[in-house]
């Protein structure tokens, strides 16, 4: 009889080919793994600047123009509204790197006889590039604000 012979050299390409295949998978899942993880970062990053917008623009209709009163300290509810027109952000306006855009519109109605303001106040804060791209991130949010 004679010897098997070359049986292991395609046995052995074959788990090359099978553990470098499992290798390329694992770096592919590591490397979506820390994107996604940045993103997400980025995301909560986002939300605090867009708050911000959004605590800028109720401190100026507050207060008028962005500062606080000093007739009034911080910890006290806002006493009468400063303006009744929506408060005109700082171009450009941004916050850790973010741009934040702070719409607002004012639907003013009578409720027995006294007229009362309604703001609703929108802050955008967004990042990163075009709409589309891999660092692009924006985060909305928005609030009524009644007088």
């Amino acid at each position: 009889m004679k010897p098997v012979r070359g049986f292991s050299l395609p046995s052995a390409i074959f788990l090359l080919v099978i553990l470098s295949l499992l290798g390329a998978f694992m770096l592919s899942l590591s490397t979506t793994q820390s994107i996604t993880s940045a993103q997400d970062v980025q995301g909560s990053r986002a939300y605090r600047a867009a708050r911000a917008g959004l605590e800028w623009a109720v401190a100026s209709i507050c207060y008028g123009s962005g500062v606080a009163n000093p007739d009034y300290p911080a910890s006290t509810s806002c006493p009468t509204v400063a303006s009744t027109t929506c408060p005109t952000p700082p171009a450009p306006f941004s916050v850790d790197g973010f741009a934040i855009q702070v719409s607002c519109s004012i639907p003013a109605h009578d409720e027995g006889g006294t007229s009362r303001y309604v703001f609703f106040v929108e802050s955008t804060a967004t990042a990163g590039g075009a709409v589309g791209s891999l660092g692009y991130v924006e985060r909305r949010v928005s609030t009524f604000v009644e007088f």
